[in-house]
């Protein structure tokens, strides 16, 4: 969680003065259902204890002024300037501001009374560690503006606004997972959400396993053009399939059976990206039933699944993230393992039967560094509420 009391504390030492209201959204981690929530699929994220928190006050200048404790930096941009991408001095925005202006110019686009502000933030979310905190960064600051302007959106309707900020200004074709995670979040439960329709219905998570985070220290690599080119073949696997398909829209409309019997028509890459997505799918609702079920073993070995396919046919792992699950399939206590977010780098999501999960925790941790020589960071989270804001 975010120290509310130090960031209150900068806030007055930058600002002098006291800010107002306290915005939080938490990151998320996504236990299936990777690279799918662009196709239309049905993905099994969770909301973690991992945060960006935000103080602000309302001012009477168009203008948001922002403090990056973090980083150690800040900026000031005009709400007139938004489409240039450029700082109140004529300067490019740095890559990290241009999640808060996205979100600016959405909701100005929309006419939304979008505040002046004075904010100070800081992130317990890992950066570049495929734990979504651009998404929740996005997520904050737009429960920000809705808390200072007095108005309030749909839960969906706020994520698919941040979505577009991500989509339409910072340039990423992400889809809809990591925002509506950070908003939805729900204590103790599993967020299954229907990309197409939109539904989605908590599920409470094995009460006698707990979730573990390996970071592997090594930053995501995964440029917004190589996430665009997966999402392009995709798109090219659709249209190859629609020849013998014509009704169909997306992968998601496609079964393992239907596309076991067309796959040979596809082009070699999009064979193998379609041939992840389409069975990724499957496998979440196969991992629903092993949790009504309450069957830990049938769930952990989607995920062992899930990583394979994610290295072998969509080709986005790294090998010290292969390293990360080999070990911890041979620990004690671990049910399954894969890496989780958008590949190249970052972590890996593990269930870990709760009684095993300090001894998990410390020798993956040991091992990790005996085979690689990095010092990764292996900590356990829990699922978490959604974003909210509160008066101070």
């Amino acid at each position: 969680m975010i120290a509310e009391s130090l960031l209150v504390e900068q806030f007055v030492n930058r600002f002098q003065a006291q800010p107002k209201v306290f915005a939080r959204a938490p990151g998320r981690v996504n236990i299936l259902g990777e690279h799918v929530d662009y196709n239309d699929g049905v993905v099994l994220p969770m909301a973690i204890d991992r945060e960006i928190g935000i103080v602000a006050r309302k001012i009477e200048a168009n203008e948001a002024h922002l403090v990056a404790l973090d980083l150690n930096e800040e900026v000031v941009f005009t709400y007139q300037s938004l489409q240039e991408k450029k700082d109140k001095s004529g300067c490019p925005l740095p890559r990290w501001a241009l999640y808060p202006a996205g979100v600016a110019w959405v909701f100005l686009q929309k006419r939304l009374a979008v505040s002046g502000i004075q904010a100070v933030f800081s992130s317990s979310i890992p950066i570049g560690a495929g734990l979504s905190s651009s998404a929740a960064f996005e997520v904050a600051f737009a429960t920000l503006w809705s808390a200072l302007g007095g108005w309030q959106l749909e839960p969906l309707t706020l994520a698919q606004d941040c979505q577009k900020a991500e989509n339409e200004y910072v340039g990423v074709a992400c889809g809809l997972l990591d925002q509506f995670s950070s908003v939805c979040g729900v204590d103790g439960h599993l967020l299954f959400f229907d990309t197409r329709s939109l539904e989605w219905k908590p599920l409470r998570f094995f009460e006698d396993c707990v979730i573990v985070i390996a970071d592997s220290k090594v930053e995501r690599s995964l440029t917004s053009s190589e996430y665009n080119q997966r999402r392009e073949t995709c798109e090219e696997a659709v249209r190859y399939l629609q020849r013998y398909l014509p009704n169909l829209k997306s992968l998601r409309d496609i079964t393992p059976v239907e596309y076991a019997a067309y796959r040979e028509y596809l082009p070699a890459e999009a064979r193998r990206r379609a041939e992840h997505v389409v069975k990724e799918i499957a496998r979440v609702y196969s991992a629903v039933n092993a949790l009504r079920n309450n069957d830990r073993r049938a769930f952990g070995a989607l995920m062992y699944a899930s990583h394979y396919s994610l290295r072998d046919d969509y080709e986005v792992s790294h090998p010290n993230l292969d390293i990360l699950v080999e070990i911890a399939k041979q620990l004690p206590g671990c049910y399954g393992a894969r890496l989780t977010g958008a590949g190249f780098g970052g972590c890996t999501v593990n269930m870990v039967a709760k009684s095993e999960v300090d001894r998990f925790v410390t020798e993956l941790d040991r091992l990790y560094f005996e085979r690689t020589s990095l010092k990764g960071a292996v900590f356990a989270v829990e699922a978490s509420q959604g974003a909210n804001w509160k008066l101070i």
